[in-house]
């Protein structure tokens, strides 16, 4: 009874050695049958403009029962697992076009929607591959961080600036609105140089001159449509400053007589004309060599029959014109053209005064004679 008990155990322990050899064995074919799942490739990085879709495509073999799975690598977000989107984002889709490929599809995109995105197999240990989406963005202005119409007064500096979001990062530009060139300071010169653009969000105008006044366009571009432009006033103030082109003028009884006074002036000045050669307080003329003793004040002439008072402005730049119309006696003297603005006042002095005609040429028609700056010339007809 022994011995049967023995040789039980033994074949027992045999046939149970058996049993294990041989299960290792088919799970070892098994796993040959069943291999591991792997990448087939990489996942292609792409690029799109905001608004348009991208789609990032992951390849596997040999997947068997494990899962494919999509997350935002930044902060391991899972947005799909399979077929099944899980994120609530309505603009991530997946498609599974074969039994390899696997797409993560997001449409209408957003600046947001930058960064990389992960493809992931659950095995153990884990496997994962890594595709990225830069989202191309037009270029914006910020309009709080750059410079709004600005006013500065001649000689002082002036800082135009320009800040834009984008991607790519924008470039900024700056030309004049009118197309003129740009002038900019040289290091420690007094020579102005000219430009046709500028390029950088900071244009630094030293010690202005009244010539650099005007529009600025600030253009923001990346080569992603559309580009952006902001339009930047310079003003650039100083106290008038007049000029009279011709101080001496002659002309005959009866005829018309036009007087010149050109104004450099900002912000825009009141201008006025005054007839007479000495003014009371508030008209004080800039020369006393312009005072005649013993004459009343100057008398401020206003537009009608007697006078066409007109006035041309173009910027800065600006020209009085006062005529006088059938010039007779009583309109020989001093005439001021007068400029004031919140800076300062000038005037400029014209001096008007009689030509007597020969007796002999008394009956020469007033259209062939031309009065300039007090000289006569004569067109005769043949």
């Amino acid at each position: 009874m022994e011995k049967l008990q023995t040789w039980f155990i033994v074949t027992l322990f045999i046939v149970t050695k058996y049993l294990q050899a041989r299960t290792q064995n088919l799970n070892e074919q098994n796993s040959q049958l069943d291999p591991d799942p792997e990448f087939l490739g990489t996942i292609s990085n792409v690029t799109f403009p905001a608004g348009r879709e991208a789609i990032l495509t992951c390849s596997v073999r040999n997947l068997g029962k494990n899962k494919v799975g999509w997350l935002r690598a930044s902060d391991q977000t899972v947005l799909a697992l399979q077929g099944r989107v899980v994120t609530h984002n309505a603009r991530i889709s997946v498609m599974h076009d074969d039994m390899h490929t696997w797409k993560l599809k997001i449409s209408k995109l957003r600046e947001s929607d930058r960064g990389c995105y992960m493809c992931q197999i659950n095995t153990s240990p884990m496997k994962k591959q890594i595709g990225c989406i830069d989202v191309q963005v037009p270029p914006d202005i910020i309009n709080e961080e750059s410079s709004a119409d600005m006013a500065v007064q001649e000689g002082e500096d002036a800082t135009l600036t320009c800040k834009a979001t984008g991607n790519p990062q924008p470039r900024v530009t700056w030309r004049r609105e009118d197309g003129e060139m740009i002038l900019l300071r040289k290091s420690g010169s007094r020579e102005l140089m000219r430009v046709e653009s500028f390029l950088g969000s900071s244009l630094k105008l030293m010690r202005l001159e009244r010539r650099q006044m005007g529009a600025y366009l600030c253009i923001a571009s990346n080569d992603v449509p559309p580009a952006v432009s902001k339009r930047v006033s310079l003003s650039v103030q100083f106290a008038p400053m007049v000029r009279a082109p011709s101080q001496l003028l002659g002309t005959p009884l009866g005829s018309d007589v036009q007087l010149e006074c050109h104004v450099e002036a900002s912000p825009s000045p009141v201008s006025y004309w005054l007839k007479g050669a000495r003014a009371p307080s508030g008209f004080a003329s800039v020369s006393n060599n312009n005072l005649e003793g013993g004459q009343p004040g100057p008398e401020m002439l206003l537009d009608g029959p007697k006078y066409a008072i007109t006035e041309k402005r173009d910027g800065y730049r600006g020209v009085m014109l006062l005529t006088v119309r059938s010039f007779s006696p009583s309109d020989v003297g001093t005439y001021h053209c007068v400029s004031t603005n919140s800076l300062g006042r000038a005037e400029g002095t014209l001096r008007l005064y009689e030509i007597k005609l020969h007796p002999g040429i008394s009956t020469i028609n007033d259209d062939h004679l031309n009065f300039i700056g007090g000289k006569i010339s004569r067109n005769v007809s043949k």
